[in-house]
């Protein structure tokens, strides 16, 4: 089959395009012939092996694909051939088909199009996690979003209004900010000319925020520790400012506030249940058009190092997919 290949832990640009031995279904497995996959930032840092998890090399990089059930492996019940699925594959997703654990796919609802479906998993599956499960966020509290107009932060933004919360969207640009917007912030903040504690400040009425949703890390985590209200929820997303902060103790001892880590492909994986669930609530909403996806661009398959570059770049504003034509 056609994928692109990662041969060592390196920059992106030596990823090739190229042939690698179609996947077989073992016991407990699917295989997924591909329809398109997301493309996520934690791809390039598994290609470039900074990321928490390292695949046996050589891999095919790519960690959510949607398609359709090509093979069913030993006691897998409740899926047919022919399924309209989405995946979280960890790996994998670059290619024609893809070998997926069965508790880490999820039927596509009618009418719903794949190509869209293939980006949901991730980010906004993070997302919900993140609301839903690590903060419990409820009706009424003030949400800031950092890193809004990205692919995880606009579906932050969007789920946050979605459950009932008020939405301050902080962003680096105009741009990135209209998109937010369109997606239901109440609040917008443009920290590359705004000082983003005082802006809190003057939108909270002093009082700061419930909740903080950090893909970013760097020094506006610190900002955001600032300006959490009493009881306060830090979520740490990810890193994609490059920096990891340290957060200061005292800070979260003085507003009994707390610093909670998400990392949803692991929680897929230890509690499938509770992730399946989410997971068809989102496809559920996807359905009934409660959330609407940012497709920033797409690309062919052979062209994934300019998709990894583009995401890389902080040039992103939604999500960045792959279509991926069928096996001839």
């Amino acid at each position: 089959m056609k994928a692109m290949v990662c041969e060592a832990f390196a920059p992106i640009e030596t990823l090739s395009f190229g042939e690698f031995p179609a996947p077989e279904a073992g016991a407990g497995e699917v295989v997924v012939a591909v329809s398109a996959a997301g493309v996520n930032y934690p791809d390039v840092l598994i290609v470039q092996g900074k990321y928490q998890t390292k695949p046996a090399l050589p891999f095919v990089p790519g960690s959510e694909a949607s398609g359709t059930i090509a093979a069913i492996g030993e006691g897998v019940e409740g899926f047919s051939i022919g399924d309209r699925v989405i995946a979280f594959t960890g790996s994998g997703a670059f290619a024609q088909q893809v070998r997926v654990p069965a508790t880490q796919i999820w039927a596509v609802p009618d009418g719903v199009d794949l190509d869209v479906a293939a980006g949901i998993s991730i980010t906004y599956g993070t997302s919900y996690h993140a609301l839903k499960d690590r903060a419990g966020l409820r009706p009424g509290e003030t949400l800031l979003v950092l890193g809004a107009g990205g692919g995880v932060g606009l579906t932050a933004v969007e789920l946050g209004k979605l459950m009932g919360a008020r939405v301050i969207a902080a962003a680096s640009s105009a741009e990135k900010l209209g998109l937010a917007q369109a997606q239901g912030a109440d609040e917008l903040i443009n920290y590359s000319d705004e000082d983003l504690r005082e802006r809190i400040k003057t939108i909270t009425g002093g009082k700061g925020v419930d909740v903080v949703y950090d893909p970013v890390g760097g020094s506006m985590n610190l900002t955001a520790v600032k300006s959490l209200a009493w009881g306060g929820r830090l979520l740490v997303i990810g890193f994609a400012g490059g920096e990891i902060p340290s957060i200061p103790a005292n800070l979260l001892l003085l507003k009994s506030a707390s610093a909670v880590g998400v990392l949803w492909g692991n929680s897929v994986r230890a509690d499938p249940v509770a992730q399946g669930a989410n997971m068809r609530q989102l496809l559920d909403w996807l359905a009934q058009g409660a959330i609407r996806p940012v497709v920033d661009t797409r690309f062919a398959l052979p062209d994934a190092v300019a998709a990894l570059q583009h995401l890389e770049g902080r040039k992103v504003k939604g999500k960045v997919l792959l279509t991926i034509a069928p096996e001839s």
